[in-house]
């Protein structure tokens, strides 16, 4: 049961999970010999392509370990590349720059 809002969450998934399917397949690795590798059950790599958003986070870095693509992961919410978030920071940066006052030594 997919609500409208999350259609394009649900597709997004789906991909995901056929991207999975594809990755096992060209391995020439059967679902099971992909979940014995996971330690996981046949039917979670079953959920895991088909894009079930039930399925845990971490089985998708066991699957993507598995692949030897596990760096990946990283790179999905990389900070250096989130043009949104550094066009925001960039957005709020003072547009003069002050020099800092010394302080000067009080005589005791």
């Amino acid at each position: 049961m997919v609500s409208t809002l999350n259609l394009t969450v649900d597709r997004a998934l789906k991909a995901l999970g056929q991207n999975i399917e594809l990755a096992r397949r060209r391995r020439g690795l059967s679902q099971a010999d992909l979940a014995a590798r996971m330690g996981v059950s046949v039917s979670t790599v079953r959920r895991l392509e088909d894009g079930n958003p039930g399925t845990a986070l971490v089985y998708l870095a066991s699957a993507l370990q598995v692949f030897g693509d596990l760096e990946k992961l990283s790179l999905l919410m990389d900070t250096q590349t989130d043009s949104v978030g550094l066009a925001l920071m960039d957005a709020e940066l003072p547009s003069r720059i002050h020099s800092k006052r010394r302080d000067t030594p009080k005589a005791f």
